[in-house]
């Protein structure tokens, strides 16, 4: 039987919404033993001067405890 926990992350990207998924993911990977999936909880971007100059996602990373 196992045990999962999920945490919540905040993660952003000058790219678009999947990049900052991806570096998210990336990031909670590195830090985190048997990372098993995520879920995007929110987006939202940073506008300035009528232009996105941010994507930022928050999600939810679900990880299997040892």
């Amino acid at each position: 039987m196992s045990v999962a926990r999920v945490t919540e992350i905040i993660a952003s990207s000058s790219k678009s919404f999947e990049d900052a998924v991806e570096t998210g993911v990336k990031r909670a990977s590195e830090t985190l033993k048997n990372v098993e999936g995520a879920w995007v909880k929110d987006q939202k971007c940073v506008v300035k001067d009528g232009k996105i100059v941010e994507y930022r996602v928050v999600l939810k990373v679900t990880f299997i405890l040892q």
